[in-house]
């Protein structure tokens, strides 16, 4: 039996993304795996850091490029609770991720609404994965925020 599946590290990122829930940051959570090792973990810290480019995929792509010592993350895979915005996507491009995996659509922000690609050519992209819990997670955010 093959634990390391897409739906068990879209659980890890799940995982952070409620630590950004439960700090008041946008619900958005994120890990870096390679060799089906999580090397890097982070959630978005946009209100925590003061930092509009604190985005939980920003924080992974450079807790991961630190730990392997290489600005490319071209053996590794993204798994994100939402969709990348335009500005992660351009950072992911860069790093030349070689797989992208994320949940729920971002149909106001998300970078597939450019019409032309954003990602690395080579990237491949799986979507829906842990889609329910993280349309769930923001919208809990964003009722609390209006109450």
């Amino acid at each position: 039996m093959d634990f390391y599946t897409d739906d068990y590290f879209m659980r890890e990122a799940l995982k952070e993304a409620k630590k950004a829930l439960e700090s008041g940051e946008v619900p958005v959570g994120a890990v870096v795996v390679c060799n089906n090792k999580i090397i890097a973990r982070a959630h978005n810290q946009t209100e925590q850091l003061t930092d509009s480019t604190a985005h939980a995929e920003m924080l992974a792509i450079t807790a991961a490029t630190n730990y392997l010592g290489s600005k490319y993350l071209s053996e590794c895979t993204l798994y994100v609770t939402l969709e990348p915005c335009v500005m992660c996507a351009g950072a992911l491009h860069w790093a030349q991720l070689q797989q992208l995996v994320f949940g729920a659509s971002d149909v106001q922000r998300g970078y597939s609404l450019i019409a032309s690609p954003l990602l690395h050519p080579r990237t491949l992209v799986k979507t829906g994965i842990g889609e329910q819990e993280s349309k769930a997670m923001l919208q809990e955010f964003f009722k609390r925020l209006r109450d």
